[in-house]
């Protein structure tokens, strides 16, 4: 990949050479209607610890393109790797879109296949400050392993991440963006430990030391006898950590149009009327305020707000992600979203508890610091279950008092976010998606800390 895309290099080079492969191949030609190429690349510095000390380290360069071809309601497409060297991969490129073309003479029309009707153009190149990976390694030794005398137990991702389109009429975006991601626990023993992430695009050591801190401060406590508590409703503050689970399983199918069309949506009580989440709970897919990049690997531009939820309720259009496949099938405007329609920038406002003050506003219940395993035990409902998972605390008068068993809820978020909120915290937290199975990922969700009455727990 590095004579491909030297992603190290400076961005003009790195975009200028896409835009050479796209000049090779993205010719006019009477026997397509559309020729389009999608770039994914990285190069990415992988860690893993154990015991506050480097157990296993890569780095990755890897590029891929995917080429697609249309004609009347024909499309058939191809993901090839770059192999490092332009003029070889500009062959492979014409090989592989000759082969495509002869296929779409055996393919049958497809209803709603949809494309951008006119040239678009983005860039955007966004220079992080990210940290050398002898620095990681250094200072988690240092702050973890010598200062604090703990067992950090965690994985680090971080480097540029490119994604780029370009088609034969005339659309081209850039997106180029860096990033990291750095989960951690804490080990205690058995299953005890504190679960950590500290995530962004700009790595500042003393933002890292006080989140080190901060957990190792609540290690000790794990060393207390655990508080079981019996299933029933509580008074619970979810971290942003435990927010973002709940709310990334609401976006997998809540605001999807083709599961609103067809029923199956988690927020059909919203739909139909017949529930609300609380006023304060708005909702947008803030695609200019996260990682991922402003257009598809259709080419369709991407918004930079789609509003999901407003005061409560959904907003004039639906408050839906629209694929254009959807679109196509429903008579209305593509959105942006994939073809999964679930977010991929998912935003919720702030509310007005002081971040600093959340464990006092709580006085007296359960702090959920992480949660795992969630899943709709009631679809219709808008019923999810799940654990709770590592160092969940019992609270008294705004103090962590002792860890508890780990317990199975079962609750309905529109309640939990409707009739049962109490108040959000005055700080959103930005936590981008930390998957890195064939590459890494560029969704986000941001969230604040939530407080609510009635958490249900079952067992």
């Amino acid at each position: 990949m590095d004579a491909a895309l030297n992603m190290n290099s400076r961005s003009y080079t790195e975009a200028a050479r896409f835009e050479a492969l796209a000049d090779a191949l993205l010719r006019t030609d009477p026997a397509v209607d559309r020729t389009s190429l999608y770039l994914r690349a990285e190069a990415s510095d992988f860690l893993r610890f154990n015991k506050a000390a480097l157990r296993q380290a890569t780095s990755v360069q890897q590029a891929y393109v995917t080429i697609a071809v249309e004609r009347g309601l024909r499309r058939a497409e191809s993901t090839l790797t770059l192999g490092g060297e332009p003029a070889l991969d500009a062959q492979r490129l014409q090989a592989e879109r000759s082969l495509l073309v002869g296929q779409l003479d055996l393919i049958s029309d497809d209803p709603w296949l949809l494309r951008p009707q006119a040239a678009t153009h983005s860039t955007r190149d966004d220079r992080g400050a990210l940290p050398e990976a002898s620095h990681v390694i250094a200072l988690v030794h240092e702050l973890a392993g010598v200062r604090l005398k703990q067992d950090l137990v965690g994985f680090y991702a971080g480097g540029p991440v490119v994604h780029a389109f370009a088609d034969s009429l005339g659309s081209r975006h850039w997106h180029r963006v860096e990033s990291f991601h750095f989960d951690w626990c804490l080990y205690h023993r058995a299953d005890k430990a504190v679960k950590t992430a500290y995530a962004g695009t700009r790595w500042d050591d003393t933002a890292f030391a006080a989140r080190l801190d901060e957990a190792a401060r609540r290690v000790p406590l794990l060393e207390r006898d655990a508080h079981t508590l019996q299933p029933g409703a509580y008074r619970a503050a979810f971290s942003p950590s435990a927010m973002v689970e709940l709310l990334g399983t609401l976006g997998w199918s809540g605001f999807s149009l083709k599961s609103r069309r067809t029923g199956v949506s988690s927020l059909m009580r919203l739909e139909r009327g017949e529930a609300a989440f609380d006023a304060r709970i708005n909702l947008d897919e803030a695609i200019a305020d996260g990682t991922a990049p402003c257009f598809t690997a259709e080419g369709f531009v991407r918004p930079g707000r789609v509003a999901l939820v407003e005061s409560g309720r959904l907003p004039a259009g639906g408050g839906t992600l629209n694929s254009p496949r959807s679109a196509a099938e429903y008579g209305v405007a593509a959105n942006g979203a994939g073809a999964q329609e679930s977010p991929e920038a998912l935003r919720l406002g702030a509310g007005t508890v002081p971040h600093g003050d959340l464990l006092k506003a709580l006085d007296t219940g359960l702090f959920v610091s992480n949660l795992w395993y969630l899943n709709y035990s009631d679809r219709q409902a808008c019923r999810m279950t799940g654990m709770t998972r590592y160092a969940c605390f019992w609270v008294e008068r705004g103090e962590l008092v002792a860890p508890v068993n780990v317990m199975r809820f079962d609750d309905d978020a529109l309640r939990l976010f409707g009739s049962g909120l109490v108040g959000l915290t005055d700080a959103p937290e930005f936590t981008p998606n930390s998957d890195t199975y064939g590459c890494r990922q560029l969704g986000s969700v941001t969230t604040p800390a939530a407080l609510v009455e009635g958490f249900r727990l079952t067992l």
